[in-house]
């Protein structure tokens, strides 16, 4: 069978590598894009959109039980996992099928299999009817990454769960242990705690949200322990001991190990980028701890070949993917676009208070070696936030004491994970401090508190 052409093959399906491929045919392409499971890729079937419908679950169930507060009356609150999950997977269902219906909007040519690259601009397809085989000058690599699993500590889908176990899980976990807390651990424990699982959170550094701004993470860990959770930082999980219906876990902090029982456990100790089998090396594609080794824009360093998203290293954003994705189809269209920049990329985390934050944390900003003003301003200071009952968070900035630079933005609270598009965009603007003073935000709203951070960081708040 001879092989197919086409102008570009896309492999992953995910934010990615379905986005790369609807700007390549836009720009008048011929694209196909092969895809081993579900269109959407991990993001949308078993990461950020499922997890965000289970957390508003959460959310709304934790509302609930405040109701007096509101003036209402809600009895015999409690919840049924099942539907939970249910509705959380048909949200994820609608998407995915949407993917599809978006492909063939564009004419883009779907291919579910496993691909490798045998060649240079050649791509070889196992499917379930055989082996198809496409070319193409350009190929785009969006393959992905999967959660690490460190040895000793691998799930088993009973007692110990990833985070795909721990969107479809088994059982309501009483006694649970998250292990590890950048944003995949923290939101699980965050869901599961709030449901009234008695949890337990480790992490190897010595906070939590390592990659957050300290005092963002300081405000964060408070919150939680007031919510119940047990956090344990600069603390390691050596081994697991597997019985009937309860693992017990090594835990060593200070030179000491502690041994606890729990019946769940999740794993959420890192991504690693899925480069196998596609035949990288024997290519020249340079892979560095599990991720392809690019140029600023996506390049591997062999001709036509670009890789985007998480299998081209950090940050592992779906967003960031994406953005990625248009960049390098307008690169192989013939375009000349702007590189991404990692540090005007946002990262939300959706646990309870929410966090989000970009660019520079504090601490960065004086190891790059800027003089930094800081401005910070308190929930509790803001009309909306206390007509939402929501008073417990803070919107922080940092600003180049020279030229006015907004260097960083981070926040904890309410719907911050909204809020934080404003910094963004002003870092993208390459906005000062005087840009932000003049504008006017509405009123009342949440992101007023952007606003006086700002005035803060300047000695010039009006509300606290």
């Amino acid at each position: 069978m001879s092989a197919k052409a086409f102008d570009l093959i896309v492999i992953g399906a995910g934010p990615g590598g379905y986005v790369a491929a609807i700007r390549a045919a836009q720009l008048g392409l011929k694209v196909v894009i092969v895809e081993r499971e579900n269109l959407g890729g991990i993001c949308l079937n078993w990461g950020c959109i499922p997890t965000k419908a289970m957390l508003r679950s959460s959310e709304v169930f934790h509302l609930m039980h405040r109701a007096k507060e509101f003036g209402l009356s809600a009895d015999n609150i409690s919840y049924d996992l099942d539907a939970v999950v249910k509705r959380s997977r048909g949200v994820a269902k609608q998407l995915s099928s949407g993917i599809g219906h978006l492909m063939k909007k564009n004419k883009i040519t779907v291919v579910m299999g496993t691909a490798t690259i045998p060649a240079k601009g050649r791509v070889s397809v196992t499917t379930d009817k055989g082996v198809e085989d496409l070319t193409a000058p350009n190929i785009v690599l969006a393959t992905g990454a999967r959660a690490r699993e460190l040895p000793g500590l691998e799930a088993d889908g009973d007692l110990v769960w990833a985070y795909r176990h721990a969107l479809v899980p088994p059982r309501m976990p009483k006694k649970l242990l998250v292990i590890g807390s950048g944003a995949i651990g923290i939101e699980f424990a965050s869901f599961y705690n709030t449901l009234g699982a008695d949890t337990t959170v480790v992490e190897v550094m010595d906070r939590i949200l390592p990659v957050e701004d300290e005092e963002i993470a300081t405000f964060a860990r408070k919150s939680f322990q007031k919510q119940g959770m047990t956090i344990l930082e600069k603390s390691t999980v050596k081994q697991l001991d597997r019985a009937k219906g309860a693992v017990t876990a090594h835990i060593e902090k200070d030179g000491k190990v502690e041994k606890m029982t729990f019946d769940t456990v999740i794993s959420a100790v890192g991504i690693v980028g899925n480069t196998e089998g596609l035949g990288l090396e024997e290519l020249g594609v340079k892979i560095d701890r599990t991720h392809v080794v690019t140029d600023a824009y996506c390049r591997t360093g062999v001709d036509g070949l670009y890789a985007i998203g998480d299998i081209a290293g950090a940050p592992w954003l779906a967003h960031k993917a994406s953005h990625e994705g248009v960049m390098v189809a307008e690169l192989i269209a013939g375009g000349h676009p702007h590189p991404v920049k990692p540090d005007s990329i946002a990262g939300c985390t959706y646990c309870h208070p929410q966090i989000a934050s970009v660019g520079l944390t504090e601490a960065k900003a004086k190891a790059a070696g800027f003089e930094v003003r800081v401005g910070r301003f308190p929930f509790i200071g803001n009309g909306k936030a206390i007509a939402l009952g929501e008073a417990e968070g803070m919107i922080k900035t940092i600003f180049d004491a020279k030229t006015g630079e907004l260097l960083g933005a981070h926040m904890v609270g309410a719907e911050v994970t909204e809020l934080i598009q404003g910094y963004v965009i002003g870092r993208t603007l390459e906005t000062t401090e005087e840009d932000l003073m003049n504008t006017v935000f509405p009123h009342p709203t949440l992101s007023e508190m952007m606003h006086e951070s700002v005035l803060d960081a300047y000695g010039r708040a009006l509300h606290y």
